[in-house]
């Protein structure tokens, strides 16, 4: 499998020839799966008939099937619409499932089974398969059942403790942060299978719990908490052991400013805010020093920092080879020089509305990006040509299968 790159050369895809069964919904799973499309698997996303992904209808509309929520996690796949609640529409992915690799799913723990979609039961059928399933909890834990949501698991795993300021409640992340992990995870975890496959011959069975990524994603704050034995505290945008790095207000608009050492912040003092008095204070002179008494030196530098324009403030510091950047609004980010250089959001065709916008992959291989290969699929776009193509089914038996119910026909 090739595809021409932005350069024109054909791109080798890492995952050509692998091909995954998305039976997954929502977020983490759609992700993992698009991980795998991005690196040139043909991921074949299995939908309902009649309402498809339930993100189809989150966010903002797009066409008529799909939404900006939708968009952002199911690029370059195949829409495929089987009724799994049917004995047809389950003999159908038994059907396929020897032509795949890969099973994606986030059912509810036994769910799969029920359906007669569980590892076992599909491993009889496809014995060197990698299956992946995700859920909230432990599968084989006293909380197996309980549905997975990002917002609960941000706050049972202490996300939402860690996150805001000293002086305000509990705050989620900005984005469905345990699920954007979790699908990651998974995605890793059906690579280092598929490697492994690829020596062995065996698959795989692999179970991603949503709260056990969420609780990864404490990193060093995790492990601080065990170290105090009790929380630690809340700087916001600022950061808990280096002074001064974090979130200020110029006169004109927010920046960064990431003092990483002494000697950058000795020149912060002397080349951008004009204040050697400040580095050479012993309450500020060393790091140590000013995180310990950041409460006097938080205030003064806030002050300063507010009497400069902002674009005279990122010249002095990048003159003084200290990080810095501006807060940028999202929509200035998204559309900013540098993300169009990159590359980093494409217009692609839509059947009803022209074109659409669509994050590119952030992978780059041998210096070039993948390509998106194609859209964010509309509900069933690729009914007809998968299951003909893959099964050898044709109109009438198609047709059939509409009429009962287990499918839809695009029109």
């Amino acid at each position: 499998m090739t595809h021409p790159s932005e350069g024109g050369d054909a791109i080798d895809f890492p995952l050509e020839g692998v091909r995954v069964l998305d039976l997954s919904r929502v977020f983490a799973g759609p992700l993992c799966g698009q991980v795998l499309a991005d690196f040139g698997a043909e991921v074949v996303k299995v939908e309902h008939p009649g309402r498809g992904d339930d993100t189809r209808d989150w966010g903002l509309r797009i066409g008529r099937t799909e939404t900006t929520y939708y968009n952002s996690m199911n690029r370059s796949k195949r829409s495929v619409t089987i009724d799994l609640q049917t004995p047809e529409g389950v003999k159908i992915v038994h059907d396929l499932l020897p032509q795949f690799d890969v099973v994606i799913h986030n059912f509810k723990t036994g769910g799969a089974e029920k359906l007669g979609l569980g590892y076992e039961q599909l491993k009889a059928i496809k014995p060197a398969l990698v299956y992946c399933a995700v859920a909230g909890y432990d599968t084989r834990g006293p909380e197996a059942a309980r549905p997975g949501y990002d917002l609960v698991i941000q706050g049972e795993a202490g996300l939402m403790a860690l996150n805001g300021e000293a002086d305000t409640p509990p705050l989620k992340f900005g984005v469905a942060v345990v699920d954007l992990m979790t699908g990651m995870y998974a995605a890793q975890a059906v690579l280092a299978a598929l490697f492994r496959r690829e020596r062995t011959g065996r698959g795989r069975l692999i179970e991603m719990a949503l709260y056990d990524c969420g609780l990864m994603i404490t990193g060093y704050y995790g492990l601080d908490a065990l170290k105090l034995g009790h929380d630690p505290a809340r700087y916001g945008n600022a950061h808990p052991s280096i002074v001064p790095y974090g979130m200020y207000e110029s006169a004109d608009g927010p920046l960064i400013i990431a003092v990483g050492n002494n000697a950058q912040f000795d020149k912060f003092c002397r080349q951008v805010i004009e204040r050697p008095d400040i580095v050479e204070d012993p309450r500020f002179c060393t790091n140590v020093e000013r995180a310990k008494n950041r409460r006097e030196l938080g205030p003064l530098l806030a002050a300063l920092i507010r009497t400069f324009p902002r674009a005279l403030l990122l010249e002095r510091l990048a003159a003084a080879g200290i990080p810095c950047g501006q807060v940028a609004g999202l929509h200035e980010a998204l559309t900013s020089e540098r993300t169009r250089r990159g590359g980093l959001v494409q217009d692609m065709p839509h059947p009803l509305v022209g074109t659409t916008p669509v994050f590119a992959p952030p992978y780059r291989l041998d210096g070039r990006r993948l390509p998106i290969r194609n859209a964010p699929p509309t509900l069933g776009e690729g009914t007809r040509e998968v299951l003909q193509r893959l099964l050898s089914l044709d109109d009438a038996q198609l047709q059939a299968l509409q009429a009962q119910g287990v499918l839809s026909l695009p029109s």
